[in-house]
């Protein structure tokens, strides 16, 4: 990035189309034209949601005041050695992507020294085993703890802080844990907010119209990435500049459009349902995680806006370039036609790694004598597409310049805006997830929360607790 010239990611959909792949196999002028009214209607009922206030990601990164983030990390960064984040869901895939693509490899392993920050731990899980090991891991060491949850009621996360709360309280003592603890939530109620308010915690605001797996580019994800040292004016200037670009209504010029249309069409009228995201750079593999459940939560629903029943929604699938090419491109190469791979390239990598000019004898190594690991990468990214192309099977290509701040910015608000657009095509909300809840209330019935007492009834007997 020059100055404040952001070097923009690019979107390649040609090997979507019957003209690439072969009749039959992509789509084709006519589908194009089918769906030009309905992304008419859906941009127009977008721009509406935003003026109304109802759809916030286009304006969080001109928007948010990321002042109390930058005060929390640089108090972080000067007196604990370790930073947890406990959360669930969209609460935690975000922080784990951005630590994986803008740190370096192995940041937990570094020295002190080469760290930026305190390291980062990601706590999105509930396994005991797991849990534990950390706690005996981080004793002795200087801990913070940021606890996300907007509803301040997610089991699974207010059960490891409450764990967490009662050993550094008996530990530290109330005085030193107010200096410890960090709470994400909603800016004025549920649990997590009284709790801060009660006991005098340091708590960042979650803005309401905001869910969770599209609050990366809020505190949920800015403070962990500000802790690491991640450069987060640098993350949100390039989620500002994607967003500029998918605010306009013509899909050759959004490339958000482009992408969630042709995602949409080639489910819809090819029935490829199965949407592998494959980048090849391994920064961005918890990326494709991040991407895939963005894509599931918000555009798998069993009703549509009307209340008709439709059951849609595509699966994704994460991937990792070269490394899935030796275990899921057979399927992608062979198998039934129900897949699009989006293919993620990087231009310039941080590092060079040279290959040196050794067993020139042998033919089978000497080729590689004299080029690096990096173009080695690439070429295995370039052979797969042009493979799955020539395979009759579609793909699309997102090229970042970098693995930086400002190109994961960018793919960050790409990959929103693209599944909120979709959203309008299929007719669904993609901001909410109904098909969750009744398991969050069986969980309730089953350990006793007062007022679900109904759903314990529900659950089988032979799905219950044994002991």
């Amino acid at each position: 990035m020059a100055g404040n010239k952001i070097a923009p990611i690019r979107l390649d959909v040609r090997h979507m189309f019957a003209a690439s792949l072969g009749r039959g196999l992509g789509l084709s002028a006519g589908h194009l034209e089918r769906i030009k009214p309905l992304a008419a209607t859906v941009h127009d009922d977008l721009v509406r949601q935003r003026r109304r206030g109802e759809l916030l990601i286009h304006r969080l990164p001109q928007q948010q005041d990321t002042g109390p983030v930058k005060r929390v990390a640089r108090r972080l960064r000067r007196t604990v050695q370790d930073l947890v984040v406990l959360g669930i869901g969209g609460s935690a895939p975000g922080a784990v992507a951005l630590q994986t693509a803008l740190c370096p490899p192995f940041y937990n392993l570094l020295p002190d020294a080469k760290r930026k920050g305190p390291r980062l731990f990601v706590m999105d899980n509930v396994d005991p085993d797991t849990f534990a090991a950390l706690l005996d891991l981080l004793r002795g060491r200087e801990v913070a703890v940021n606890v996300i949850s907007k509803s301040g009621g997610t089991a699974e996360t207010m059960a490891q802080f409450m764990v967490v709360y009662h050993r550094l309280k008996r530990q530290l003592g109330p005085d030193k844990l107010r200096e410890r603890l960090i709470l994400t939530t909603d800016p004025s109620s549920g649990n997590l907010r009284r709790i801060a308010q009660e006991e005098g915690l340091t708590a960042l605001d979650v803005p309401p119209a905001v869910g969770g797996r599209y609050s990366v580019l809020t505190p949920v994800g800015l403070l962990p990435a500000a802790t690491v040292g991640i450069d987060i004016d640098a993350l949100l200037s390039g989620a500002g500049a994607m967003a500029r670009r998918c605010s306009k209504a013509d899909p050759v010029a959004n490339p958000a459009y482009a992408l969630g249309a042709a995602l949409h069409l080639a489910d819809a009228a090819l029935g490829r349902r199965v949407h592998v995201l494959m980048p090849y750079a391994d920064g961005l593999r918890q990326f494709a995680a991040w991407y895939a459940q963005l894509w599931a939560e918000s555009l798998g629903k069993r009703y549509d806006r009307s209340g008709r029943e439709v059951n849609v929604g595509p699966t994704p699938v994460a991937a990792l370039g070269a490394t899935d090419q030796h275990s899921q491109l057979q399927l992608y190469m062979e198998g039934p036609l129900d897949k699009v791979v989006m293919f993620m390239f990087v231009e310039s990598f941080r590092r060079k790694v040279a290959i040196p000019k050794v067993f020139r004898a042998i033919d089978g190594l000497s080729y590689l004598g004299g080029h690096d690991l990096g173009r080695l990468l690439q070429a295995e990214g370039f052979a797969t597409r042009a493979a799955l192309t020539q395979a009759g099977r579609m793909n699309l290509t997102i090229t970042l310049p970098a693995v930086d701040a400002p190109s994961v910015g960018q793919a960050l608000m790409l990959f929103e805006a693209a599944t909120v657009f979709a959203g309008g095509l299929y007719a669904v909300n993609p901001l909410d997830q109904p098909g969750v809840e009744l398991s969050k209330k069986l969980t309730y019935g089953l350990l006793g929360r007062p007022g679900f007492e109904d759903y314990a009834a529900r659950v089988p007997t032979d799905m219950r607790f044994k002991n």
